[in-house]
């Protein structure tokens, strides 16, 4: 890690040093317990500002049903009908029309579903979404330009690395393959870029003692169903987290080089240059924290997951500063959410040896 913060100083492209945030750069805010202890869940702003906290697991093997709104108002949990299946390392995600789908992830009963569920705010049910074509969890998802569901990769049956993408039309109410990828991927990182193509980054195949973690990444086009070789990454990473910044780059964050290792570097990709450029150093090391970085109003980075401290990231100097207040944080797979007028919910996850938490926080800018 020294040396790959030495190199970032010599070449002149980010501060060697982060800092503590001073007043004015936010704070974090203890909010009352969720009603569940949470890790591997999933936080989604529902149209209304409310948030929808949706399954994880309480313990290695003890998956949740439960299902719980945050009301940003009065700040309190509610909880509502459970999911069909439990499930952890799902993905929700947003429709055009308000409603939320909600596929894949583990199962004690089921290790790996290919089951899905839609999520009505207005009568607050869950209906079938029916079955993907592939069973997988620890995937990626994300919304296409034309409304559809781009799922990207993850581990399916017989512990099987995915190479496939497939989407869901919320339309026909079905799901169909559209690609792969050039090499199969979990615990990877997919962002929507502004042209509509999707970088897909990092991820391993293989796990334990043939653990393989990838330093590759690559592009595909929705449109074309095709994907292709993008740049390699500036380091190999795997459960690390991707953010869009305001200026079109993607900002790459922590993860893991190799067996549990936590990584605080971070690297940009400019995808007018399909190049990856090493950026600055965290505060702190971090892994376990896809989905737990909010590009806020202003166009700071707030990263949320992954240690037991939240830091904001500045673009336009370049540094890292961790945040004041609350420094308790239970980073693991834990989940965030983006509130009105530039606030952001922060809920769960774990810290060894801690089990999950039923902790919860919001950030203030």
């Amino acid at each position: 890690m020294k040396v790959f913060t030495l190199v970032i100083a010599l070449l002149g492209l980010a501060p060697l040093h982060s800092s503590a945030s001073p007043p004015g750069y936010g704070t974090l805010k203890n909010l009352p317990a969720m009603s569940f202890n949470r890790a591997g869940h999933t936080a989604t702003t529902l149209p209304d500002g409310t948030v929808l906290l949706v399954g994880g697991f309480m313990e290695e093997e003890q998956q949740i049903a439960g299902v719980e709104l945050f009301d940003p108002h009065a700040l309190r949990f509610q909880t509502i009908d459970n999911l069909a299946t439990p499930r952890q390392s799902h993905t929700a995600t947003l429709l055009s029309d308000g409603r939320v789908l909600i596929v894949g992830g583990h199962s004690a009963h089921a290790p790996y579903l290919d089951s899905g569920e839609i999520f009505d705010p207005a009568t607050r049910q869950f209906t079938s979404a029916g079955r993907m074509t592939a069973s997988r969890g620890d995937h990626t998802a994300l919304v296409l330009d034309d409304g559809r569901v781009a799922l990207i990769g993850g581990i399916g049956t017989d512990r099987t690395i995915l190479d496939s993408i497939e989407v869901f039309d919320p339309k026909s109410r079905a799901f169909s393959v559209a690609g792969k990828m050039t090499v199969p991927r979990m615990g990877h990182v997919s962002v929507l870029m502004r042209d509509g193509r999707i970088l897909i980054a990092g991820g391993n195949i293989g796990r334990r003692a043939t653990l393989k973690i990838h330093g590759t990444a690559e592009i595909f086009d929705p449109r074309s169903g095709r994907s292709t070789p993008a740049a390699d990454m500036f380091q190999a990473r795997h459960k690390h987290d991707g953010v869009l910044l305001a200026d079109g780059r993607v900002l790459v964050i922590g993860g893991s080089t190799e067996h549990a290792v936590r990584s605080d570097s971070t690297e940009i990709y400019d995808p007018t240059r399909n190049t990856f450029t090493p950026a600055a150093t965290m505060n702190l090391a971090r892994y376990k924290h896809r989905n737990a970085s909010l590009l806020l109003s202003n166009g700071d980075v707030l990263i949320a997951g992954g240690a037991d401290q939240a830091e904001l990231y500045d673009p336009r100097s370049g540094q890292f500063r961790l945040l004041q207040g609350s420094s308790q944080l239970h980073g693991y797979f834990s989940a965030t959410a983006s509130l009105r007028k530039g606030r952001v919910l922060l809920t769960g996850g774990y810290a060894r040896p801690a089990a999950p938490s039923r902790g919860a926080w919001i950030f203030e800018p």
